[in-house]
């Protein structure tokens, strides 16, 4: 889940890391009582969850005299399709230098991924784009509580050593609180020292319990009603549902629509064992997709009984076509089940993807 600015920066100034004095207001009229608190130039930032914000207006600059009615313009405004209902004030910053800092997963050899570079800002993306070698990188192995000293030489290059224990501290974030990303961009170098100015940080889903945080603000309200009967689920944003059991199957089922020149409309794995009120729920649950034409329901039968998937899908009711394949456990029994009420059964994966990018197509 990602977390806000604010919030982002909490946990950057718990991990020792400074950040510039600041105060989150929701509405305008706040925002008085914190002016003494705040420098001659103040800095307003929506904390709103998209990329970009700054070049999106999200980002404004005002005095004192000018702040309120600067922070009432912010608040009116929407960022990327989004209202602004929270206002980050803080501090300007006299900035000597900008970096760029962030922790990651380096998914092959799975373990953390550190990347520094000289220059910071909103153009980072374009700087990895163009010129890769500007940003140094190194692995980290999990084991160690902190960075090596040879490694933080190494990827500071001829940057000050004082931004140093800001790349270890950011470490220690990242492990503790179960991250996938902690981002400082800009980290900035200013006369009372360095300074995250900006900052991101996205929390592991699967450890959302363990870090405290009850609801995942990332998750629709389809995907928190599929979390709810404990389907995997994902919205893509094609036009052919997607029901299958098990990851493997229901990723190559994906693909093939994929192949085949279509566009899923969502993953849902109902997993194994489904009864047929599971069945019924995820059928529901993604011919409520406003786009979807038609759904696939490839299942293969195990523990996963096949005439208890056809029982699900014909309690469903829904009005799309809906194209199955079953087989394994109570194959016939399933099949019969729902030929006799009209559905189209098709003995492969192949055949039946095909048919469905035919039927969404129409």
């Amino acid at each position: 889940m990602k977390l806000l600015e604010h919030e982002a920066k909490k946990v950057l100034k718990e991990a020792g890391i400074a950040i510039p004095a600041g105060f989150l207001i929701n509405v305008p009229e706040e925002l008085p009582a914190h002016l003494p608190a705040l420098s001659d130039r103040i800095m307003l930032k929506a904390q709103v969850d998209v990329g970009g914000r700054g070049k999106a207006g999200g980002i404004l600059m005002a005095d004192p005299a000018t702040a309120v009615a600067t922070a009432r313009e912010l608040f009116s405004r929407k960022i990327k399709g989004l209202p602004v209902r929270q206002v980050l004030a803080e501090e300007h910053l006299i900035i000597r230098h900008e970096y760029y800092l962030s922790i990651t997963v380096d998914r092959s050899s799975r373990q953390p991924l550190v990347l520094f570079a000289d220059a910071g800002g909103v153009d980072i993306e374009t700087t990895a784009r163009e010129h890769p070698e500007a940003i140094r990188k190194d692995v980290v192995n999990p084991l160690l509580r902190d960075i090596p000293p040879f490694m933080l030489r190494d990827l500071l290059g001829t940057a000050p050593k004082e931004i140093g224990p800001a790349i270890n501290r950011l470490y220690h974030a990242f492990c503790d609180r179960d991250a996938i990303l902690a981002e400082i961009n800009p980290l900035v170098t200013t006369p009372q020292g360095v300074y995250a100015a900006d900052a991101k940080f996205i929390v592991d889903d699967n450890a959302l319990g363990r870090q405290g945080i009850t609801v995942n603000r990332d998750l629709s309200e389809r995907e928190r009603e599929a979390e709810k009967h404990g389907f995997s689920y994902v919205e893509l944003g094609g036009n052919i549902g997607v029901i299958g059991n098990g990851a493997g199957l229901t990723m190559a089922t994906l693909d093939l629509i994929e192949f085949y020149g279509g566009r899923a409309a969502n993953f849902l794995d109902v997993g194994g064992g489904a009864e047929s009120e599971r069945v019924m729920y995820a059928v529901r649950l993604v011919a409520g997709v406003p786009s979807v034409k038609v759904i696939v329901v490839n299942l293969l039968g195990g523990i996963t009984k096949c005439d208890e998937v056809a029982k699900g899908i014909i309690s469903a009711g829904i009005s799309q076509k809906v194209i199955v394949r079953l087989a394994g456990t109570n194959e016939a029994e399933g099949r019969l089940l729902l030929v006799e009420k009209g559905y189209e059964m098709l003995d492969t994966m192949d055949l039946v993807v095909k048919k469905a990018v035919e039927v969404a197509a129409s």
